[in-house]
């Protein structure tokens, strides 16, 4: 789709987002590496996506993009469509007694601060995942003793045709870091309503600062990562293992296990998606022969190689 192509596109269907082809997911994700996607599309609202979605092939791949901060796309890009949701599935409000309802496009650590100036207690974990509302929920983010799904009323999704569904937790398979739909087609989140308990604002914001300091001190936050590369195992810590397997600061180009949180990968600059995904499989296997234990990806990898 060229130009011309895309802007009597957008006009047909009175769309009025934003829409490309050929878009640096570079930009999308929080490594800062690489492919294309071939179209990419971030809609102005939900009606906007909701009249997106059924132009699209019914075979083609669709992928929902956040802050893409636990994402990798080859570097020969995503033959698909991307819908970015931040800036575009916006919005929070509080819907009942310690109830609040948020667009998947809003970042987690929004949502914990609004909690906690309205009297809620309980989301203060979530300042600490740095994504969107709907990638916490599609692998159940956790931190700090919080997980998603825990705090789940319902959701409200997305399908193809853009029709919308108001689900509960019990329609999903939920479980540490992952969760699927039991029954039904592909949908994507584009809102969710959440269920805290009463708190002392003050109280609140303070446990924020404070975990956010200790995410400070901990995480190369100043490096481009993706956050956490692997699941903690039963009992133990990914990043015991990756260092005791003597992998700390382990470089493969431009991709360097962290020297301040092992479980970490970061960008030291100019590094490839295939640096990335070389050291990941790097670590995997040599955390499997030294201890046994096979790490589990957290971070989603999509595309083809160059």
């Amino acid at each position: 789709m060229n130009m011309a192509e895309t802007s009597s596109f957008l006009q047909a269907h009175a769309m009025r987002g934003v829409l490309r082809t050929d878009e640096p997911m570079a930009k999308h994700v929080s490594w800062r590496a690489g492919g294309r996607a071939r179209v990419f599309f971030q809609p102005s609202d939900l009606e906007d996506l909701r009249a997106f979605l059924p132009t699209r092939p019914a075979d083609e791949p669709i992928l929902f993009v956040g802050l893409g901060s636990n994402l990798l796309v080859r570097d020969g890009g995503f033959a698909g469509t991307v819908v970015l949701t931040h800036h575009a599935l916006t919005g929070i409000e509080m819907t009942g007694p310690m109830t609040f309802t948020a667009g998947a496009g809003v970042p987690s650590p929004h949502l914990a601060r609004f909690v906690a100036r309205h009297g809620g207690a309980g989301a203060e974990w979530l300042a600490g995942v740095p994504g969107t509302v709907g990638g916490a929920l599609a692998m159940n983010a956790g931190c700090y003793g919080g997980e998603t799904w825990n705090h789940v009323v319902n959701v409200q999704a997305i399908d193809r045709g853009g029709a919308l569904k108001t689900r509960v937790p019990s329609e999903y398979e939920i479980g540490y870091r992952h969760m699927h739909l039991r029954e039904g087609h592909e949908e994507w989140f584009v809102a969710a309503t959440f269920a805290f308990h009463p708190g002392e604002e003050a109280q609140s914001m303070a446990t924020i600062k404070s975990l956010l300091a200790r995410r400070v001190a901990s995480q190369p936050l100043n490096e481009p990562n993706a956050g956490s590369v692997f699941r903690n195992p039963v009992g133990d810590h990914a990043a015991r293992l990756i260092e005791a397997a003597g992998l700390k600061g382990h470089t493969i180009g431009g991709a360097q296990v962290s020297t301040k949180h092992s479980n970490f990968i970061i960008n030291t600059g100019k590094a490839t998606a295939a640096d990335i995904e070389t050291l990941i499989d790097h670590v995997q296997a040599t955390v499997l022969a030294a201890s046994g234990i096979e790490l589990v990806r957290e971070v989603r990898i999509i595309g083809d190689r160059a």
